[in-house]
């Protein structure tokens, strides 16, 4: 054989290599981007149901909160189940801290439940965006423009807590073990 041959054969190897790694992008950059629609919508119906049990507990329990609590904490439901102008995690960010400020035996346990699950689902949320960005910002990705008529995901930072919970000096996450 000669050297043309090799080269040919080279490039002709080169050229499969580059479209199988394409193609096995694509098919990963179309799980994940099903991966974080479903997390999207697993996080607003927890983010929803939130509101709902925050303004049940700011009807339910008007005289334990006092009339300004429950006042704003009415309030900041209704704007998360309905944000103005489009700025949910600013409305998001007010009904958690309007709910750290509620007393502990006020606090109803399936608000509890239902504030756990919006960490959880926020979490899982921003995993698969970090993962569908970290994908689709390789320097090959790139390059062969791979979803690039698709837009970013955003990632979806609140202020939940939940960070606080699993970092405290009692839980495993701050002795390093997982």
């Amino acid at each position: 054989m000669t050297t043309a041959t090799w080269l040919l054969l080279a490039a002709g190897l080169l050229v499969v290599l580059v479209l199988t790694w394409a193609l096995w992008t694509l098919t990963r950059l179309r799980r994940l981007a099903g991966r974080v629609r479903r997390a999207r919508e697993v996080l607003d119906v927890g983010l929803l149901r939130r509101a709902e049990l925050a303004a049940a507990l700011a009807r339910e329990h008007a005289e334990d909160l006092g009339p300004e609590l429950a006042g704003a904490l009415a309030a900041a439901a209704a704007g998360a189940r309905t944000p103005s102008a489009g700025d949910r995690e600013a409305a998001e960010n007010l009904v958690g801290r309007l709910l750290r400020r509620v007393p502990a035996g006020v606090l109803t346990p399936e608000l509890q439940d239902a504030g756990m699950r919006v960490g959880l689902a926020r979490r899982f949320y921003n995993d698969a965006v970090r993962d569908t960005r970290t994908l689709r910002r390789g320097r090959l990705a790139r390059v062969l423009r791979l979803h690039a008529a698709r837009p970013l995901p955003r990632y979806f930072d609140i202020d939940d807590g939940l960070d606080a919970l699993l970092t405290s000096p009692g839980s495993g996450a701050a002795r390093g073990v997982r």
